[in-house]
Parts: structure tokens; C-alpha cells; sequence
């Protein structure tokens, strides 16, 4: 079996699963934000009245942090009542942060896990090596109720990534191009596992870009096996053991793609999808109106130490504004702590409240029609960040600070030494 039928196979009591089985697994985490209230209708009009193991569930306010509107601060005000009356201890409230980032801070999540959000991209946390998925409101009830929850064992592809990466290239342009060859409707209801020398060398931050970008495939979840990197990252965070589950020898993956990095350049998915890509310098020059840094893809401590090394002492150009969303309260503070907030401030950023932001589109930092905006999130599908005509290029966070200083779409690497 794969690692990941493994996962399964444990959460479901069986010894083995195999591809295309239905299972109902117990779940170890169950998350739920403030864009899904209807879990908690649901739950009541499904018969629910005390949640299964409210230490198995968490609640996020991060999509609207904080409320914008009269309806925003009402599904709001009732999660916490929610929360309150059911003895949910882990509430985490406007002041925290994107909640994919939010679970690795504090620990909550590992290798060998079951975790279920209502949110897409909670494919982010095979980067820790656990089975981490996306649910709508209906499944996350069902998951209050009972505490399990059922799957299909999916097909598993293995993307292989070779050479060394280049300056100016990060784990986004590198998923970018595996999407823009690939396709977005390419790995749906599937499993993407990374391999690798490149793997190996990336930071844990990096490799959440890779896990959480393969929602953008169309993944029903992701997987890096656990290594050295991984149990150095949580040695300090995870206070519960967990076990690591390895791929047996000879495994079939359903596909396997090779992509070799090495004469890799910046990348840009263009509007309207995220498999239109290209090289950045197809763009280059374009006028920008807003860049925007931040979020469960880009919007980590490294991604605004990248940003600042590049704007350090400079001014960003008088016609584009920077918008900068970190993804969590532990973020925020490292980035003051580091001197990275301050450099971004003084060269003209706007810093907004750790969470979605204008990734969602409905608050901080939204474009007006026939704006252009180059983005370290995720999407840029019409009227993804405001406007249905203004126009979403999603890059790297070096592409996007360059675009920052210079007014328009450019490429970074001359912002970053070879060293790098």
C-alpha cells in the first residue's frame, strides 16, 4: 500500500484498503470557518445535539477577520456561541490567522493524521505527511455526529521533481509549471505525492506551497513523506506521538510525471486559470495596480523575508499599492520581530489583519474593474479578488515584491543573489 492508504486503512480499523474502496475512517481533526455556517444548521437538522469529541473539533474565523459586514458578524457571533455551548476549546478567533497555517503553529497537525476542513486547500498538510481534505458543510456535520467520516481510497500520482533550483525560483513557480503541464482538472478526486532530490532540500513552508497549490489540480489530498526536515519543524509544535506511515516497495502509482527544475524561470499563471502559464517574461512590463502578498499560499515568514530583502531601502512605485496578509498571528509577530514588517511598511505596503483577505473576495484589499493585480495566493479566476474584469496574475512572493517596486510585472531574479 501507499503511505496513504495506509492513513486510511488505521483510521478505518482494516488492515488494508485498496484504490476506489469506500471506507468510513475516523477523523482525528475536524475544522470548520466562518464561510460555512450551514455546518452548524445542518447539524441540528440532521438531529445533532452535543458534538461526538469537541477536542476533535476547531473552529476558524478567518475568512471574515474581521467582519465586514452586519451578515459577516453574524455567522461569526454565532460559531463562538457554537463553540461556547458545545466545549470547543479550540476556537480561533479574527486575531489568529488562515487556518491551514494556524493548525501547524500550534501543533495540531502531523504525520499519520485524518484532517477534514471545510476549506479546499487543507491539502496543504501532506506537507506534514497527513491526509489532509476539503469537505463541504453537510460532511463536516456528519463529522460532528459521529466523529468519522466516508472516502474513496483515490488514485495516487507521483510527481517527481529533478535538478536544482535556479535564483529567482521558488516552490510556486515550480507548481505553477507542474499545473500549467499538467492541468487543472488533471488530478481530481486523486492524491499527488512530490518526490525528489528538490523535495528534499525544500523548507517545511515551501513544501506547504507544492501540497496546498495541488487543490488547484483538482486533488483530493497530497503527501510528502516525512523526513528529517519534517520532525525538526514539529519536534517543538507536536506534543503527542504520531506514527509515520512509508510507501511499500514496488508500489504502482496510478501516473508518475518527472519535471526537471534546473533552467526553470519565474513563472505567472495568467487570467483566467491557473494552468494558463507561462515564464514571467511573457509579462514582463505590464502595469500593476495592486500587488498582493499573503495568505495559506504565500504569506509566511520566508515569503515576507523575500519581499523585504528585495524592497529593503526602496520605495514601491506611486502607482501600485502592496497589500501584505499574513497568514497567522505567529507570522505577523516573527515578521515584526525580524524587522521584516517595518521594511515593508517604510517601502509603502499596507499591512491588513492575518487571514484570506482579498483571496476570498469579499474584503481588504479588492480590485476595481480593469485592474491588474500579481498575486502570492492561490486563484485567479474572474472576480476571485473583486471585479469580474480586473485581471489576477498569481507568482511567487519575489514576483510579486518586484512587481511592488516597479509598477508592473517583473521578473525577480535580478533582486537575488545566486547564494539564495
Amino acid at each position: 500500500m501507499h503511505a496513504i492508504e495506509k492513513i486510511l486503512a488505521k483510521a478505518a480499523g482494516k488492515s488494508s484498503v485498496a484504490t476506489g474502496e469506500i471506507v468510513n475512517c475516523k477523523v482525528d481533526l475536524a475544522g470548520i470557518n466562518d464561510l460555512y455556517l450551514q455546518t452548524i444548521r445542518s447539524f441540528y437538522e440532521m438531529g445533532g445535539n452535543k458534538v461526538h469529541d469537541p477536542k476533535k473539533v476547531i473552529v476558524f474565523l478567518d475568512h471574515y477577520a474581521p467582519a465586514s459586514t452586519i451578515q459577516q458578524a453574524d455567522n461569526q457571533k454565532q460559531f463562538r456561541e457554537f463553540s461556547w455551548q458545545q466545549n470547543i476549546e479550540y476556537l480561533m478567533d479574527i486575531d489568529q490567522g488562515v487556518c491551514h497555517q494556524v493548525l501547524v503553529d500550534k501543533g495540531l497537525v502531523f504525520p499519520g493524521m485524518v484532517l477534514v476542513v471545510t476549506d479546499s486547500h487543507t491539502t496543504t498538510h501532506g506537507a506534514v505527511g497527513a491526509f489532509g481534505t476539503g469537505v463541504g458543510a453537510t460532511d463536516l456535520a456528519t463529522i460532528l455526529m459521529t466523529g468519522q467520516l466516508w472516502f474513496r481510497v483515490p488514485e495516487i500520482i507521483r510527481i517527481d521533481l529533478q535538478g536544482k533550483i535556479p535564483p529567482g525560483v521558488f516552490a510556486k513557480d515550480i507548481i505553477l509549471r507542474v499545473i500549467g503541464e499538467l492541468g487543472a482538472d488533471y488530478a481530481v478526486y486523486k492524491a499527488v505525492e512530490f518526490t525528489g532530490p528538490v523535495v528534499a532540500d525544500l523548507s517545511m513552508s515551501e513544501r506547504m506551497v507544492l501540497c496546498n497549490m495541488t487543490t488547484e489540480m483538482g486533488a483530493k489530498t497530497s503527501y510528502i513523506q516525512p523526513d528529517a526536515i519534517t520532525q525538526e519543524y514539529l519536534a517543538n509544535k507536536v506534543n503527542q506521538d504520531y506514527e509515520i506511515m512509508t510507501t511499500s516497495p514496488g508500489y504502482h502509482y496510478h501516473a508518475e510525471h518527472t519535471f526537471d527544475v534546473s533552467t526553470l524561470k519565474p513563472q505567472l499563471a495568467a487570467p483566467h486559470s491557473v494552468d494558463n502559464v507561462d515564464d514571467i517574461t511573457k509579462y514582463a512590463g505590464r502595469p500593476v495596480q495592486q500587488a498582493f502578498l499573503g495568505t495559506c499560499t504565500g504569506g509566511r515568514t520566508s515569503d515576507l523575508a523575500v519581499a523585504a530583502k528585495i524592497l529593503k531601502g526602496k520605495q514601491i512605485h506611486p502607482h501600485t499599492r502592496l497589500v501584505v496578509v499574513p497568514a497567522s498571528k505567529q507570522v505577523f509577530l516573527e515578521a515584526i520581530e525580524k524587522g521584516y514588517m517595518e521594511t515593508l511598511i517604510k517601502a509603502g505596503a499596507t499591512f491588513v489583519t492575518p487571514g484570506c483577505a482579498a483571496c476570498l473576495g469579499t474584503h481588504q484589499g479588492m480590485l476595481a474593474s480593469g485592474e491588474t493585480c500579481v498575486t502570492s495566493s492561490s486563484r485567479n479566476f474572474p472576480g476571485r479578488m473583486g471585479h469580474n474584469r480586473a485581471e489576477i496574475f498569481v507568482g511567487s512572493p519575489a514576483s510579486v515584491a518586484a512587481a511592488a517596486l516597479n509598477g508592473c510585472i517583473t521578473d525577480p531574479t535580478q533582486y537575488l543573489a545566486k547564494e539564495d
